[in-house]
C-alpha cells in the first residue's frame, strides 16, 4: 500500500456472541494496517431482556480495545437487529468519510486484508462502474485470477464509498418489481443457482430481515460491478450453531490468503469464467445441504446468513 493511500475506517457491528467478537478483534488487530485505521465499533441492545447480559458481556470487552489508530463504540438501547444497524452504521460513517470498511462480529480476517480492502479502494475510487470490494470468495473448484469483477454486491467482508452507498435501494418491492420487468430474475440467481429472487421476495413479506440482497440488488440493477479476490481474505466464524435458529454447516469454508503482497489493476468487466464457478459451487452445495436438512435447515440459514439476515432475538 502506497504511504500516501488514507486508510479507510472500519465499521464493526457486534451483538451478543462475546467469543466471536474476541476472535474477530484479535484477528483484525494482527493486520498490519490495524494501528493506522479508525474502528468505529455499533453494539446493538438487546432484544430481549435474558440477552441483556450477553450484550452487556460484549459491550464491557470493547470498551477494552486497543491496536488501532482510534476506538469508537456506539451503543444503541434498542434493538435494531441486524439490517437496521448496518444500514443505519454504514450512512453514520459515510457521513463524514468518503469510505468504509465494514465487518460483523463474526469474521476473521487474513494479515494482508485490510492492505487489500484498502489498496482496491484507492485503485478503484473513480471507476463508477466499481461499486464495491469484497474479501470472501466461494471455495470453487478451480483456480481464480488474483483478482475479479462480478455484478452486483456482496456482504461478507465488505467496503465502498460514499458515491457507491448512495445507490442502495431500501424498498425491496421496488428492487423486485424492476428485475421482472427486465426479465432479470435468472440472471440474478446465477442461472437458478441461488435463490437470491426468493429471499428478496421473504424480505419483502418480512419473512426474513436481510439488508444484503437489496443491497446487491440494487448494485446489480444499477449493472454495476464488485472486486472479489482469488483467495479469501475473510472466513466466517459464525456458522457454528451459536446463533439464534441456526445449524452448524462448513460447505463455505476456503483457504485463507496469507501472502497478500499487492493489488493489480484489471478491466472493468464481469469475468465470466468465475461467474460460472460461482453457480457451480452454489449448485453443489445446495445439493449437499438439501439432502441433509429438511424446512428449517442450514440451507436456510446459509442462505439468511450469506445474504446478512442473520436473526436475533
Amino acid at each position: 500500500m502506497s504511504s500516501d493511500v488514507t486508510t479507510a475506517p472500519l465499521a464493526l457491528f457486534v451483538y451478543k456472541r462475546l467469543w466471536h467478537t474476541r476472535q474477530t478483534v484479535e484477528y483484525l488487530q494482527r493486520n498490519r494496517l490495524a494501528d493506522q485505521t479508525d474502528l468505529i465499533i455499533f453494539s446493538d441492545g438487546p432484544a430481549r431482556e435474558e440477552d441483556a447480559l450477553a450484550v452487556a458481556e460484549v459491550r464491557d470487552y470493547i470498551q477494552s480495545i486497543t491496536g488501532f489508530k482510534s476506538v469508537v463504540v456506539l451503543e444503541s438501547d434498542e434493538n435494531k437487529g441486524l439490517s437496521r444497524s448496518i444500514i443505519g452504521g454504514v450512512e453514520h460513517v459515510l457521513a463524514s468519510h468518503d469510505s468504509v470498511i465494514v465487518l460483523e462480529d463474526d469474521m476473521v480476517t487474513a494479515p494482508g486484508f485490510l492492505a487489500y480492502m484498502n489498496d482496491a479502494l484507492y485503485e478503484y475510487q473513480h471507476d463508477t462502474d466499481v461499486i464495491s470490494i469484497h474479501a470472501y470468495v466461494l471455495p470453487v473448484e478451480s483456480a481464480l485470477p488474483d483478482t475479479f469483477f462480478l455484478r452486483g454486491a456482496d456482504c461478507w467482508g465488505w467496503a465502498t464509498w460514499r458515491r457507491g452507498w448512495s445507490l442502495f435501494e431500501a424498498d425491496g418491492s421496488k428492487l423486485l418489481a424492476a428485475l421482472e420487468q427486465r426479465k432479470l430474475t435468472r440472471q440474478f440467481d446465477f442461472d437458478n443457482s441461488y435463490r437470491y429472487t426468493k429471499m428478496l421476495r421473504d424480505q419483502i413479506r418480512g419473512r426474513n430481515d436481510s439488508w444484503a440482497v437489496r443491497w446487491y440488488a440494487s448494485a446489480f440493477l444499477e449493472d454495476k460491478l464488485t472486486l472479489y479476490p482469488g483467495k479469501a481474505l475473510v472466513a466466517n466464524i459464525g456458522l457454528d450453531a451459536s446463533g439464534t435458529h441456526s445449524v452448524a454447516t462448513s460447505v463455505y469454508d476456503g483457504e485463507l490468503q496469507m501472502d497478500y503482497r499487492g493489488l493489480q489493476r484489471i478491466e472493468l468487466q464481469e469475468n465470466p469464467q468465475a461467474r460460472s464457478l460461482m453457480s457451480a459451487c452454489f449448485r453443489r452445495n445446495r445439493t449437499l445441504l438439501d439432502g441433509v436438512f429438511d424446512k428449517l435447515s442450514a440451507w436456510d440459514y446459509s442462505l439468511h446468513r450469506f445474504l446478512g439476515g442473520k436473526r436475533r432475538g
